[in-house]
């Protein structure tokens, strides 16, 4: 047994001899020991962002912390059948740098294990090569991460580019920044599990608009297995929870095509584990691997990558 299988297993066991309380305490006793300015930080930004529960100090209103806690006691099994299905030990050292952050505040980890030297997305030393792909961008924003796709894979790595985003605004900016490039459809389009109306509210960060259901702007909602009839070579998704309603609208092509997918895996408390589970129950082709994108105080910006067996891939196991 490696550093990193250790050091997982130990925080694995030790919450697991602990009941959903005592987690929680432990947790919290750890948030207390971290510095004010830093809890204050992490305050602001759970009232900006949602998406994990809210945390109000000064009532000791830390419902955000007591969410961790609960899924750790729910999906602790499935955490390390997660880890063992990791195909190398940056994934299996990024995992356990996301738990010990949500049960520890481990900040040193968490930092060691951020990508520096790769795109967002495009790991070079997963995916060495690229030609001739459709690529599908769900919740494309200004085009920034086609632009990371043509620098990493030049423009002989697409032959089609689907971009998909819900705001006009975003849309407008992405049409000038991508103009000079050829075979790029962009569709103002929400993507889910149907074809339905759905609504949201411009957010003051236009990168994080989701979908909600008192939002006062209607976009129309389609599935990816009803709105793209050709074979899908890549999938990137980034759209704030909405991601396994979208898997779920693309199982077809999931099943058929075997694409890559390039998940996030960071809006909720429970998707790190329920997204590859998901994925797995459609198709059991598919290895997986974990990349951290996000800063060193709170894990987010945690990226699956499900690659198909059948891919000839290079994979270097340095952390």
């Amino acid at each position: 047994m490696n550093y990193i299988d250790k050091n997982f297993y130990n925080v694995i066991n030790e919450i697991k001899s602990k009941d959903v309380y005592d987690i929680y305490f432990h947790i919290l006793e750890k948030f207390k020991n971290i510095s004010e300015t830093t809890q204050r930080s992490m305050e602001r930004f759970f009232a900006k962002y949602s998406y994990w529960g809210e945390l109000r100090i000064d009532e000791g209103y830390f419902k955000v912390l007591f969410n961790k806690a609960e899924v750790f006691k729910k999906y602790l099994d499935e955490y390390a059948v997660l880890y063992e299905s990791l195909k190398d030990y940056k994934s299996k050292y990024v995992l356990f740098s996301i738990i010990n952050d949500f049960y520890n505040f481990d900040f040193v980890n968490l930092k060691n294990a951020t990508e520096y030297c790769f795109k967002h997305y495009f790991d070079l030393n997963l995916m060495p090569k690229l030609k001739e792909n459709v690529f599908v961008d769900v919740g494309a924003y200004v085009g920034d991460t086609v632009l990371d796709y043509v620098e990493s894979f030049g423009e002989k790595g697409y032959k089609k580019i689907y971009c998909y985003e819900i705001c006009q605004e975003n849309v407008d900016k992405m049409k000038i920044n991508l103009k000079k490039f050829d075979n790029i459809e962009i569709r103002r389009k929400a993507v889910s599990d149907k074809k339905e109306k759905l609504r949201f509210d411009l957010d003051n960060d236009i990168s994080s608009n989701h979908i909600s259901t008192g939002g006062k702007i209607e976009v129309e909602g389609v599935s990816l297995d009803e709105d793209i009839k050709e074979k899908i070579s890549m999938v990137k998704m980034d759209i704030e929870g909405s991601e396994m309603k979208a898997l779920a609208g693309m199982k077809e092509h999931i099943k058929n095509d075997m694409p890559i997918l390039l998940i996030s895996v960071y809006h909720n408390n429970t998707d790190l584990v329920e997204i590859p589970k998901y994925i797995r129950s459609l198709n059991e082709n598919y290895d997986y691997y974990l990349r951290y994108y996000g800063g060193c105080v709170y894990a987010t910006e945690i990226v699956l990558f499900a690659l198909p067996k059948t891919k000839k891939v290079l994979v270097k196991n340095l952390i």
